[in-house]
């Protein structure tokens, strides 16, 4: 960039200690004060992934950053994401396109220049249409075996010329180390730009941690620009499995209960949210076949790896039990690489899902057809009804979006009747295996509902009504960033974007 940017960064001390949502809550407070902002993210790594109107794939944090900000999402907020096939490989996604999938090492060599000039162009464009661009970093900001070809951290908020705001998590300790250690290992010209400190997750009476704060900027001589206290159920989705157990971490007694396989390579667990709305219905995510229990139903959510994730199954004892189970009559749903594994045959054709050309895999069986894993992914935001073929009693509109390589074919049993006349997915007479490449099937209120009311009349109890899951969800995204609002020196962030911008 050869201009400011009027925006800011957020790094943190570490993983998952809360960059995500700060930068969610800082869309949706500059939003609310008439500005056009939009979020960044130059590089993600992960599979939780957003398909953006224009059929692009993103990572699905920025998506939501956008829902915050009341806008479109684009890839330009997320020019690079990274999403793991192996644990040394990952699928390069560039522009919301996938490019190649290449080792840790490749892709520090031979992606590097590729990315900046990547990242320069999407903040060019970003500039042209915004006001203010809230950028986030990942992970820390000083792993020093990256460091000198990072393009996610402070690397690019020179590119941006833009102050950066430390986040640190006192709520898994040693916050004062772990802000001091991170401050000591940056540059002298790095640490000129972090211009603020916020304490996140903090628990307890604020009045006991007065002197902390004076301690660390003291210290650093830097401002502590707040200290937001532990925000407990807020409901907004997280960026990758690290947060996951956070996330479902909460009790609840419903007495409608769902066993969620947790696979390996798990990716888009987020269509699984919605039920956290629905007072009746506990999630329980399960690892090993001695953790499935007796549940009213079964989800095997989507996966990078759909073959070395049916294989793990297998070697887990998770396959023979997920069999036994729905041939008891407990209801299966199989969303994307779920679905795919619930056919007789995988072939990976082209040697997209596993690496090796034409690798065959047998699944479950319970649908009549067979999975091929072609060159090229699908990515499309897609609208329909549940197919007539169901048999349910009233139309129901679907939308959501599908990201997946395979193409499932050779069953006669179609889920979803798609708005340009195909059909997607498998449903069986009897309701209780359903298989879809739709992702958010489940943030379709009505059908969730169907769906849950089905369960609930094989359990003999009352229907409930639908949840308006949108309204909720909006709720949350104003409810958290008035939470982070009250709780941070909001004039001084301001002060320090203009003024940075002025320098």
């Amino acid at each position: 960039m050869n201009q400011k940017l009027k925006g800011l960064m957020v790094v943190g001390t570490a993983s998952d200690v809360g960059k995500s949502l700060i930068v969610t809550a800082l869309c949706r407070i500059f939003a609310n004060e008439g500005l056009k902002v939009a979020p960044f993210k130059s590089q993600n790594m992960s599979n939780n992934s957003y398909i953006t109107k224009e059929g692009k794939e993103i990572g699905r944090a920025q998506g939501l950053q956008a829902e915050a900000a009341r806008i479109e999402a684009s890839a330009w907020m997320n020019p690079i994401l990274l999403k793991p096939t192996s644990n040394q490989k990952s699928e390069v996604v560039l522009f919301g396109k996938s490019e190649k999938v290449l080792t840790g090492k490749g892709y520090r060599q031979s992606f590097y220049e590729k990315g900046l000039d990547a990242i320069d162009l999407a903040l060019h464009k970003l500039a042209e249409e915004f006001d203010v661009i809230m950028m986030e970093g990942a992970g820390s900001p000083v792993e020093i075996n990256l460091k000198d070809r990072e393009l996610v951290n402070m690397k690019v908020a020179e590119m941006a010329d833009v102050p950066v705001i430390l986040v640190a998590d006192i709520d898994r300790g040693g916050v004062f180390a772990s802000i001091i250690g991170t401050l000591e290992l940056l540059t002298k010209e790095e640490r000129k730009r972090v211009q603020g400190i916020i304490i996140n997750k903090f628990r307890g009476d604020p009045e006991l941690f007065k002197d902390g704060i004076a301690w660390i900027e003291q210290k650093t001589g830097i401002p502590v620009l707040g200290v937001l206290p532990y925000f407990e159920k807020h409901m907004i989705e997280g960026e990758d499995s690290l947060s996951l157990h956070d996330r479902f971490s909460f009790s609840k007694n419903g007495v409608v209960e769902i066993a969620v396989i947790k696979l390996p390579y798990i990716s888009n667990y987020t269509d699984i949210e919605p039920f956290m709305y629905e007072e009746d219905v506990t999630i329980r995510w399960v690892q090993h076949a001695y953790q499935l229990g007796d549940p009213d139903a079964i989800i095997i959510p989507g996966t990078k790896s759909t073959i070395h994730d049916l294989q793990f199954l297998k070697k887990s004892g998770l396959f023979e039990r997920i069999q036994m189970h729905v041939k008891n009559g407990t209801a299966l749903v199989g969303i994307c690489g779920g679905y795919q594994m619930l056919c007789e045959t995988l072939i990976d054709e082209a040697g997209t899902d596993t690496g090796i050309i034409n690798n065959t895999e047998k699944g479950f069986g319970f649908i009549p057809g067979s999975t091929v894993f072609h060159e090229n992914k699908r990515t499309i935001q897609v609208k329909g009804i549940i197919h007539p073929h169901a048999g349910l009693s009233e139309k129901i509109a679907v939308e959501g979006y599908e990201v997946h390589l395979g193409q499932t074919k050779g069953h006669e049993c179609p889920f979803v009747l798609l708005n340009d006349g195909t059909e997607d997915g498998y449903y069986h007479p009897s309701g209780k295996i359903i298989g879809t490449y739709l992702h958010s099937l489940f943030h379709n209120d009505e059908w969730r509902n169907e769906w849950l009311n089905m369960l609930r009349q094989s359990k003999k109890i009352s229907y409930q009504p639908i949840v308006n899951l949108q309204n909720q969800k909006d709720q949350k995204y104003e409810l958290f960033a008035n939470h982070v609002k009250k709780h941070l020196d909001w004039e001084k962030v301001k002060e320090m974007v203009v003024a940075w911008r002025l320098k």
